[in-house]
């Protein structure tokens, strides 16, 4: 049978970070370290929408996983030991950097696993094979750890900035153009149409 190491190793991933990511949110077997209440779907807790994703994660790393034991091997997607490198270390450094911060009592759990993950993923991003990812997945999660110390406007600027360089043929200019863009359509749609109470600028609330 010729199977896909790539699409073999993917699955396999997605699987584990959803597995990790139900057992904080505590909905994994009732088993989990915040305990967040999940409610039920008339009465949503503050665990229920991760948990509804985490498990459609679960669900796509498996049929990424099983349709990897049926795609040929593809000489073009091999691994190389820098992937494998990379992988490891990111994986271990972001588990790492969680622990630590949580044995050292900081207490915001959205910025443990936030930074944990930006610099597991920069790590990730080191090979030029993860770099895509590395670096999109990167920007979602530096965005989410400087939406509140920073504001809304810096968060988009740095999450342009950060996912541009997934890809080299980016311009200064049409990132920034971009930047510009998110930041009239978040403002004019989240703040002025939908009242959505975040902060604009630093020390705006």
């Amino acid at each position: 049978m010729k199977v896909s190491q790539k699409d073999l190793w993917a699955g396999g991933l997605l699987m584990f970070l959803a597995f990790v990511g139900l057992w904080i949110n505590g909905g994994f077997l009732g088993l989990g370290l915040e305990q967040h209440t999940l409610g039920s779907a008339r009465r949503m807790g503050p665990g229920y929408m991760p948990m509804l994703v985490l498990w459609l994660q679960m669900a796509l790393g498996a049929l990424v996983f099983v349709l990897g034991l049926r795609g040929g091997p593809d000489d073009l997607e091999s691994w190389k030991k820098l992937d494998f490198v990379t992988l490891a270390v990111g994986v271990a450094a972001a588990l790492l950097i969680w622990r630590v911060m949580e044995h050292v009592g900081y207490n915001s759990n959205y910025v443990q696993v936030g930074l944990a993950c930006f610099i597991g993923l920069m790590l990730l991003a080191i090979a030029p094979a993860w770099r895509p990812l590395g670096m999109v997945l990167g920007a979602f999660a530096i965005f989410g750890l400087l939406l509140e110390p920073a504001g809304l406007m810096i968060s988009i600027f740095a999450l342009c900035i950060i996912s541009s360089l997934a890809d080299r043929e980016h311009t200064p200019l049409g990132v920034l153009g971009m930047s510009v863009f998110l930041c009239v359509l978040c403002w004019f749609v989240f703040i002025y149409e939908l009242d959505i109470r975040v902060p604009v600028w630093p020390g705006s609330f």
